[in-house]
């Protein structure tokens, strides 16, 4: 395959960036969107240029890290998957592709293709956790959870934070991810204890971050490498309801 590329260059986070067009020759269409990227690199540097700089690690599906938006979709054309699990056969002979970072304010770009996503890390920090004795792990069985809630929860617990519901949303709007991170602590015993303080403190630590509000529009959940589906939000916004009002009334969160 001969394929013509308009890469996203930016030399650093306060630098201007601009399109740069390449050429990429003899590409296989069974390599992975990632080794494409790799391929065009090995031949900047042989011929002394600076090679795109671009997020990645498991190249599994997993990590979350390959954020691009390809042709003016995040993670490509191929639903359900990651930029890494994107193969080339997707593409036709000859085609041009356009490759940017995420964009989204509170992502800003470090350098390429390359988004610094630190905010996702703070809403997580802000309520991802759970309060148990320490000591002797407990048997798993020791904490009975019904099969539907322990399903929905893990629905939830599959959300990988790679930004893509952000760089959809017209409104970047980071309410799918906190929905999923808050739901998948919320819905199982464990998390209890902490449910009214955990939606409190991550809804507040998004809107503090910059991210924009969610207007039902969906592109977030159409976008998601996992599926993650709108419901949630539906269920953290319940859940921040019913939090705001014991707050307001004065009861203990």
């Amino acid at each position: 395959m001969k394929l013509y590329l308009r890469i996203w260059r930016q030399k650093n986070a306060q630098s201007e960036g601009r399109m740069v067009d390449y050429e990429l020759d003899d590409v296989s269409e069974d390599n992975s969107f990632l080794e494409m990227l790799d391929i065009l690199n090995e031949q900047l540097i042989s011929r002394g240029e600076e090679p795109v700089a671009f997020d990645h690690d498991c190249r599994e599906g997993i990590c979350g890290m390959c954020s691009l938006t390809i042709n003016g979709t995040p993670h490509g054309p191929q639903r359900l998957n990651t930029v890494c699990q994107l193969h080339m056969r997707k593409f036709r002979d000859g085609q041009t592709i356009t490759i940017e970072p995420f964009r989204a304010r509170p992502f800003p770009v470090m350098k390429d293709l390359v988004v610094d996503r630190t905010p996702f890390e703070t809403i997580q920090q802000a309520g991802g956790f759970v309060t148990v004795n320490t000591g002797q792990a407990l048997d798993g069985n020791t904490v009975p959870i019904p099969k539907t809630v322990a399903d929905k929860a893990m629905d939830a617990a599959a959300c990988i934070g790679c930004g893509a519901c952000v760089a959809a949303c017209k409104n970047g709007s980071a309410m799918l991810f906190t929905a999923a991170k808050a739901s998948q602590l919320n819905m199982v015993p464990q998390g209890k204890p902490e449910k009214d303080r955990r939606v409190l403190n991550m809804v507040r630590t998004m809107d503090e971050a910059g991210f924009g509000n969610c207007t039902n529009f969906g592109e977030c959940e159409a976008v998601c490498p996992k599926g993650i589906s709108l419901d949630f939000i539906a269920k953290m916004n319940r859940d921040y309801a019913t939090a705001s009002l014991k707050q307001l009334l004065g009861t203990p969160v």
